[in-house]
């Protein structure tokens, strides 16, 4: 049992942890949930290791300890995996499964044989059937999470905490991960889960803690509450779930697709959507509707089929040209994607703009500025400096500063992929907002989501794709949560 008493934690005058109490058990999973930014990861990083605490306490099994360093954390049997995952693609499963502490032989050489027989065993114990010289690489992101649970497990860990899991997995994925969690909590393991995710915390989890502004606002059993509750714990009142309006002023056609196909991902698309439409475009993930879009953003190329861009043939062969030609893409993965972490906040929102405010080849630095803090104040962009590092912002945040650096284009058509996926529910209805205002502007908009809530709350109409062809279309009467998933499992559209 791990207890965490009265955890106070500050960073100079925010102060993030509030008198903090909570206790994890072997044999459970409790899931740990809360907006972003309500203090979540300063927790799991201070029994991690990786922040120390100001005050309190932290007892396992009764016994108060410190930890100064993540390697005494891992010793004390508590294993951290974090969202970015810690694998090394072009080594194979085995060696990933010993990085920093290598067996070797008696003279001082990795013992290779070793290695692999031990990384064997552990998968036969936990009844994984994948061969331990498989390179990373050719893991999909199921196998990677399972291959870093397998690391943990054999560092002997008996709690792990495991950072947004199912984030960037599909469906049949997530089930792999949900029955691994399961043998491991049916060994005595303690998992703690933060997700997003209120609908798995209710499949997966047996308890639940609720932070809200550093405070645990809340816990219990996960059996005896629902996801609406969870939603209003986090945020600290009702949940809307009810469909977005807003003043529609639907114009001209931006762009249409006419017998679009891919060599393998797509094929016989046809589509149309006009200025200040939100057109929702869903199924399940695999379905080609995020290979179809970077198509039309120019980052593959079609095999057949005409683009029309507000009614003029288009080729786009790259992204700089749709960019010229006013097409904005918001990508799925926000960490892979969409930021990059080197760079600071002013840098990430004007990155897409360089090219357009540059002055001889000479970054407008002045202009850029003068834009992004107009976006800032427009979007509701929280920090505290524009030269902050963008890993310093919470989620929400952060795509807010990404859809900064598009909004900063002026682009025609924006095409925005899971806009949503990783931010709280706070944010989400923030993002909704911003979402239905640029509509309002006369922006076209097309939002790919496997979330059937969000395509009804948001989307005007929906197109539903399944193996890489649309399955159907859905509005008004027909946009349930019942007919989307019929169409996206394969169902036909039902005669009128």
């Amino acid at each position: 049992m791990i207890e965490m008493k009265n955890i106070r934690k500050s960073f100079g005058t925010n102060t993030v942890l509030k008198d903090v109490s909570i206790t994890i058990h072997g044999g459970e999973i409790c899931a740990l949930i809360g907006e972003n930014g309500a203090g979540k990861s300063t927790l799991m990083n201070i029994l991690g290791g990786v922040h120390q605490m100001d005050s309190g306490d932290i007892l396992i099994d009764g016994q108060r300890v410190r930890f100064t360093t993540p390697a005494q954390s891992l010793n004390a049997g508590i294993a951290f995996i974090h969202q970015e995952l810690n694998l090394i693609n072009d080594l194979p499963i085995f060696e990933n499964m010993f990085i920093g502490r290598e067996l070797k032989d008696r003279w001082g050489r990795l013992d290779l044989a070793r290695m692999y027989e031990a990384t064997e065993d552990i998968f036969e114990r936990m009844n994984i059937e994948i061969d331990p010289n498989t390179m990373v690489r050719e893991l999909d992101a199921s196998y990677k999470q399972i291959v870093e649970i397998c690391r943990a497990i054999m560092m002997d860990a008996s709690v792990i905490i495991m950072d947004e899991p199912t984030t960037s997995l599909t469906e049949p994925e997530i089930k792999r991960v949900f029955q691994m969690m399961r043998t491991l909590r049916d060994q005595g393991v303690g998992i703690i889960f933060i997700s997003h995710k209120l609908g798995e915390v209710i499949e997966i989890c047996q308890r639940y803690l609720v932070l809200r502004d550093g405070i645990l606002v809340a816990e219990g059993k996960v059996a005896d509450v629902t996801t609406d509750d969870l939603a209003r714990f986090m945020v600290g009142h009702e949940m809307k779930i009810d469909r977005l309006t807003r003043e529609k002023r639907i114009g001209k056609e931006v762009l249409r697709l006419e017998n679009f196909t891919h060599a393998h991902a797509f094929r016989d698309i046809n589509l149309s959507i006009r200025a200040g439409e939100i057109l929702g475009v869903t199924g399940l993930l695999g379905d080609g509707r995020s290979e179809l879009f970077q198509t039309v953003f120019g980052a593959d190329s079609a095999l057949a089929g005409t683009m029309f861009l507000e009614g003029e043939p288009v080729k786009v062969t790259s992204t700089e040209q749709a960019l010229q030609l006013g097409i904005g893409y918001l990508p799925r993965n926000r960490k892979e994607n969409g930021i990059l972490k080197d760079l600071d906040v002013l840098e990430n929102a004007s990155i897409v703009t360089w090219p357009l405010f540059a002055k001889r080849g000479v970054i407008d630095a002045e202009r850029h500025q003068e834009v992004f803090q107009s976006h800032r104040r427009e979007l509701d962009i929280t920090l505290q400096s524009v030269n902050d590092a963008i890993h310093t912002l919470s989620g929400g945040n952060q795509q807010k500063v990404v859809l900064a650096k598009w909004l900063a284009a002026n682009p025609k058509l924006l095409i925005l992929d899971n806009p949503t996926q990783g931010v709280d529910v706070g944010a989400k209805e923030e993002i909704y907002a911003i979402i239905l205002k640029l509509a309002e502007e006369g922006m076209a908009i097309v939002v790919l989501s496997s979330e059937a809530q969000e395509v009804m709350r948001l989307c005007d109409r929906a197109l539903v794709m399944y193996h890489g062809q649309i399955q159907g279309e859905v509005q008004d009467a027909s946009m349930t949560e019942h007919e989307i998933m019929r169409l996206a499992t394969g169902g036909v559209v039902e005669a009128v």
